[in-house]
């Protein structure tokens, strides 16, 4: 069986059939531009609460932290809510831009997260080296980016695989709709209730190839990265 579902993996990725390539390519951007967007507000908000003292710090890490692990479906019910609901105006369910802002949410804590350890864990000795040397607040700042570069490819890394392999909460919020809203993920969890295993393996096996080439992309911008 598996070897006939790795047939039929390259015979759905040379069969060029549009629905495939839709599916495959909405999976993708919709992983990238989230994992993209919640880097750049995870990796400010990280390093300033790492790197700051204010009231209430202890919970504010202990939420982040709760949220890294939330079930999908949890959040995915979350968004769902708020897109009924206060945010209706601004989303539509079962539309694209509310899979990303689900992604985005599920993605954000991690690196939000990932960043706020790394950075406690090497601020003390930067920061005392910025102080000696004069180094004004966003000169520090820069400079614990910098030394923090590996951890934050890592939370990247990190951040795509949970958006690229989420199947709960897109499908509560995007409803797995052909031509519009279906991902791989969506795709293998429908082929598999409908008893077409070969096909749910052979996506399976086209997400994890992707997966693989994407991470091996991030990981050149550091050569040592899995050395």
């Amino acid at each position: 069986m598996i070897q006939e579902s790795i047939v039929e993996a390259f015979n759905l990725l040379m069969s060029f059939d549009e629905e495939i390539y839709q599916i495959i390519f909405l999976s993708l951007t919709l992983a990238l531009l989230a994992t993209l967007t919640a880097l750049v507000f995870g990796v400010f908000f990280g390093i300033l609460i790492s790197s700051t003292t204010f009231k209430g710090k202890r919970f504010v890490k202990k939420l982040i932290f709760t949220f890294m692990g939330i079930p999908p479906v949890v959040l995915g019910l979350f968004v769902l809510l708020l897109t009924i609901g206060p945010l209706d105006p601004v989303f539509n369910l079962f539309t694209v831009q509310v899979m990303f802002f689900a992604q985005f949410l599920l993605v954000l804590p991690i690196i939000t997260g990932n960043i706020i350890i790394s950075s406690e864990k090497t601020q003390k000795e930067v920061l005392e080296t910025a102080e000696t040397l004069g180094a004004s607040r966003m000169d520090k700042v820069k400079l614990l980016i910098v030394e923090t570069k590996p951890f934050i490819l890592m939370s990247m890394i990190l951040g795509f695989s949970r958006a690229i392999s989420e199947v709960g909460a897109v499908m509560l919020v995007g409803g797995n709709i052909r031509y519009s809203t279906r991902t791989m993920t969506t795709y293998i969890a429908r082929s598999n209730s409908m008893g077409d295993y070969s096909k749910s393996i052979a996506m399976g096996i086209i997400l994890l190839i992707l997966a693989f080439v994407i991470h091996s992309i991030l990981a050149r911008f550091r050569g040592d990265f899995y050395d």
